[in-house]
């Protein structure tokens, strides 16, 4: 039997209520997905000791022997149990402090135990916490006993007795499925090419590992198959598309794009902005269908190629679009790209939540006849009533912000899907990308504009704020703005943080002859959107805020963004909202403020933003700081398969060799039809089964 077949209530030691709690807590429901549940830790439960051995440093303990006696300690809640355990030779204080009763009743004198915990030594003797204790019969054969594993579980779990050891027990009941052989998802020539253990061993030994040396390879084994079935499935995709997803002819280069290119740039593009705009062309004139990650980190003139790009869609007589996810970042792409092609001749037009209804009458009727060329909105292009008459490319901007149905709606504005450009001033790491976006072609703008000085960033302590006001002072009368950036919108009783709203009288106070600003994301839109145009046009000399500044504002005018409590927030969003300034030709400064205590991966994250502008070396710094869990973008983006046993932050290279790999036997064998790879192709069905399919949207 197939383990995805049997139902975990089946299992010896789950039934009904258990498997009903595994379910709701953890997902799982059969016995496969009970298999995959992997420990997170392992403690060496290969030796007996004896009690003499014992010294401090010991994590843990595992002896034999029988207890003495017990004896009662203390009156009403300070009360604990004390049991004398002998080995024969020596003793050992054993102590409870709860759960009293049930110790007396279940544990006696004068029989052999195994007792297990961690010795603590106190008042010149060692003792032993609330030890577990078992019966030698309860224990597997002493050759399985090995590295005992630690399951996951969660307070609802518990609270039902599925403790980490009631886990390990029921795994135990599943060994017999593992040994009995279990259907193999890797075809032979893999396991023999990478030298890879088979599942039945893998999963016996990543759940009762014999030794270090088996518990190795079989996480080696799990975790290529999990990154292996990733890229297979993504490549796939990607095979499919290209074959049957005939892209809209774009190889014309026409009088927009070189009137444009001669007369009206702002300034001369750079290396990686020419290069970005020859791949984007490439695509277009393919005859496939484009689906490409515009990466480029903040300020590197990502909408410059995009608008570009549109207008070689406009020169070969197609529409295109700019979907933001913001007002005030759609208004913004709006007066930059109109004040750059306003003597163009280009047809332009915004359309977002605010837009009255007599200019989106206008705004209908020019789409759908064609006359309007390029529309740039919010959410508002999604609407069923928005009809181009020829979309023909479509750029997302800050795509992470958008769920994929939110995108997917785009494509279904044209009879033959559009051309799709991503756009992310997030950098992403690299692993990221061949995971979370690894259907998607990548362009990279890797070098800033000409005339931009980086960014120069400090680390300060709460002390040198009276400095750090005298600075702020001197840079507002030399006609700069601030931002000033709080984690925290209200008073936390847990969190010792000056928040917002604390911190707009504070400055209010500090700085009375000039006028400042309080934006949050409590505020009502209009009232946001107020504020923030109040300080892009200059009108405000400081704003306060809390994240919602991140992406996309554009004050040139702004040079100074302080972060205050800035170990509350992760490198990649310290290094966007430093973004915010630095955009102009003046000196831009980003201070950090700190109180004194700073744990270790703290300071390290100080350290690497005062050292570097570097966004894609903060993001490898951020994925290896934090997991791939916590970066922004890669919950909403998904995942093909959740990740169980492999790690993106560690395990790049078998990424990329699993990826590879993929490739190759896809180059060979598109749809897996070939009698090696059947296996293949049926269990990528299967990983599949609970799945959207949104393969061929970006």
């Amino acid at each position: 039997m197939q383990l995805s077949q049997l139902d975990i209530k089946f299992i010896p030691g789950v039934g009904p209520k258990k498997a009903d709690l595994l379910h709701k807590e953890l997902n799982i429901s059969n016995a496969d997905d009970l298999a995959r549940h992997y420990p997170y830790k392992y403690i060496d439960r290969s030796r007996f000791y004896y009690l003499h051995e014992i010294s401090e440093n010991m994590p843990f303990i595992q002896v034999k022997g029988q207890i003495i006696k017990f004896e009662k300690v203390g009156i009403g809640r300070t009360q604990r149990l004390s049991a004398i355990f002998t080995d024969g030779k020596d003793t050992i204080e054993l102590v409870w402090f709860q759960g009293i009763k049930f110790i007396l009743e279940k544990y006696k004198t004068g029989i052999t135990y195994v007792v297990f915990g961690k010795p603590t030594f106190f008042n010149g003797k060692y003792n032993i916490a609330h030890p577990e204790i078992d019966l030698p019969s309860q224990l597997p054969p002493v050759e399985q006993l090995g590295l005992q594993p630690f399951y996951n579980t969660t307070e609802k779990m518990k609270s039902g007795f599925l403790n980490s050891k009631a886990v390990q027990k029921i795994m135990l009941n599943l060994l017999p499925y593992f040994q009995s052989g279990i259907s193999e998802t890797l075809p032979a020539y893999v396991l023999k090419k990478y030298a890879l253990m088979n599942l039945s061993e893998s999963l016996i030994n990543i759940h009762f590992p014999k030794n270090a040396h088996l518990l190795n390879k079989a996480r080696q084994r799990l975790k290529f198959e999990e990154l292996f079935f990733v890229q297979l499935n993504i490549l796939q995709q990607t095979k499919w598309r290209e074959n049957n997803l005939k892209g809209l002819m774009m190889k014309k280069v026409g009088d927009f794009f070189n009137t444009f290119f001669s007369n009206y740039l702002p300034f001369e593009l750079t290396g990686a902005q020419k290069r970005v705009i020859k791949e984007i062309h490439t695509d277009l004139g393919s005859g496939r269908q484009m689906n490409r990650l515009l990466q480029g980190d903040v300020g590197s003139g990502k909408t410059l190629v995009a608008l570009m790009v549109l207008l070689i869609a406009v020169d070969n007589g197609y529409q295109g679009c700019i979907m933001a996810p913001t007002e005030i970042l759609a208004t913004q792409h709006f007066d930059t790209l109109r004040s750059l092609v306003k003597d163009l001749g280009i047809n332009i037009s915004l359309l977002t939540g605010s837009t009255r209804p007599k200019e989106r009458e206008v705004i209908h009727k020019e789409l759908q006849s064609g006359e309007l060329n390029i529309l740039i909105g919010t959410h508002a292009l999604i609407e069923d009533v928005v009809q181009f008459n020829n979309l023909g490319l479509v750029v997302i901007d800050e795509q992470h912000r958008f769920g994929v149905e939110q995108r997917s709606k785009l494509w279904k504005k044209n009879v033959q899907p559009p051309h799709v450009l991503v756009m992310t001033a997030t950098p992403i790491p690299r692993t990221l990308a061949m995971t979370v976006y690894g259907d998607l072609s990548v362009s990279v703008i890797d070098e800033l504009p000409p005339g931009r000085k980086p960014i120069q960033t400090y680390h300060y302590y709460e002390n040198k704020r009276q400095a750090l006001n005298g600075f702020i002072y001197k840079q507002i009368k030399a006609g700069r703005q601030i931002y000033v950036v709080y984690p925290l919108i209200e008073e936390s009783e847990k969190m010792d943080l000056q928040n917002v709203t604390e911190g707009f009288e504070y400055f209010r106070e500090s700085f009375p002859e000039f006028k400042v600003s309080m934006v949050h994301g409590k505020l009502k839109p209009a009232e946001k959107e107020y504020q923030m145009q109040q300080f892009v046009n200059g009108k405000t000399h400081i704003m306060v805020a809390t994240t919602v500044i991140e992406v996309g504002v554009n004050v040139p005018n702004a040079s100074v963004m302080i972060i205050e409590n800035a170990e509350r927030f992760g490198l990649s969003q310290l290094h966007q909202l430093r973004g915010r300034v630095g955009r102009g030709a003046e000196q831009s400064f980003c201070i950090l403020l700190t109180g004194f205590k700073l744990a270790t991966e703290t300071r390290k994250k100080m350290d690497i933003m005062v050292r570097t502008n570097d966004g894609f070396e903060i993001a490898e710094a951020d994925l290896q700081l934090r997991g791939p869990g916590d970066l922004e973008g890669t919950q909403q983006s998904g995942m093909p398969f959740e990740l169980k046993i492999a790690n993106l932050a560690r395990d790049g290279k078998m990424l990329s060799i699993a990826r590879e790999f993929a490739m190759e036997i896809l180059n060979d064998d598109p749809k897996l039809e070939k009698k090696e790879n059947l296996v293949l192709g049926s269990q990528l069905n299967k990983l599949k089964t609970n799945l959207i399919n949104w393969g061929n949207i970006s």
